[in-house]
């Protein structure tokens, strides 16, 4: 068996276009949907990040606006400038780069955007209105995965999911939203006993360590769909993910490429969440 690739970049693509049709309808009613970024520091990835995010932005229409801030901004005149943004009708999402520099505390910076302007999906707020049935925004990385399921047509109902990883980036909103599609979820971690034995079992496996080769061949379920979330180095200097790509792909049913497989989707669903923003914002 070789599995089949999920296409990150191929499915991107379309929620750009989706995005790109809403925020034109936007327009035509006079709305310019709106992207606030702030960085903060010269973080190497950070910048390549936002880079792209920009690019994706103005790719489909939407007006992002980057700040760049020196590392040695204080923390009170970070959340001035959060405020300020909150305040601001014409921004309809607000993103603040992460890793921020050490002095700062990224929990109140992130807690002092206004929910309504969260499209990084990680403010408590949305996770809380989110478990009740109310609008929120979920995290960019695990809505980015949900959505590469959906794009197979795989029924999660039933089926059991593990998540390696407890991040409260990835591995527990991710848990959230499977267990919303009513699978089974196990959340595990990089250094859990004998993880092979839940992997073992899993229908669905989420790998979100940032550790390369977390999951090999023989820790894979046959005919199992593999998530790749991680973000590594290669011995090469090569990006690469948390499963050992060529030995899994061998027995699983489905896997996600590194890179091309998450990391498009999470810049596409940043982009989702933003025009959904916007849209609530216009009513």
């Amino acid at each position: 068996m070789t599995a089949q690739i999920i296409d990150g970049n191929a499915l991107a693509r379309k929620v750009r276009e989706e995005v790109a049709g809403r925020t034109q309808a936007l327009k035509a009613k006079g709305v310019q949907p709106h992207l606030a970024i702030l960085l903060v520091g010269e973080d190497p990835a950070s910048q390549v990040y936002v880079k792209h995010k920009v690019a994706d932005s103005e790719q489909t229409g939407l007006k992002a606006t980057l700040e760049r801030h020196p590392a040695t901004m204080s923390e009170a005149d970070l959340l001035a400038r959060v405020k300020a943004l909150n305040e601001d009708p014409s921004v309809h999402g607000i993103l603040v780069q992460l890793p921020l520099p050490k002095h700062m505390d990224s929990h109140r910076v992130i807690e002092t955007i206004s929910p309504a302007k969260d499209v990084d999906g990680f403010h408590v707020a949305s996770a809380g209105a989110l478990m009740v049935g109310q609008p929120g925004f979920w995290p960019c990385t695990p809505y980015g995965c949900l959505k590469m399921l959906d794009s197979i047509g795989y029924d999660l109902k039933g089926k059991h999911a593990v998540v390696i990883g407890r991040s409260n980036i990835v591995g527990k909103p991710m848990a959230m939203m499977l267990l919303g599609r009513d699978a089974t979820v196990t959340i595990c971690h990089s250094r859990t006993k004998d993880l092979a034995a839940f992997t073992r079992q899993a229908d669905v496996v989420v790998a979100a360590v940032g550790k390369r080769d977390v999951l090999t061949r023989d820790m894979v379920k046959p005919g199992a769909v593999v998530i790749d979330v991680g973000m590594n180095r290669n011995d090469e200097g090569k990006l690469c993910g948390d499963v050992d790509f060529a030995g899994v792909q061998q027995v699983a049913g489905w896997i996600t490429p590194v890179p091309g497989g998450v990391g498009p989707m999470t810049r596409a669903m940043l982009l989702a969440n933003t025009i959904e923003a916007a849209e609530r914002a216009a009513g």
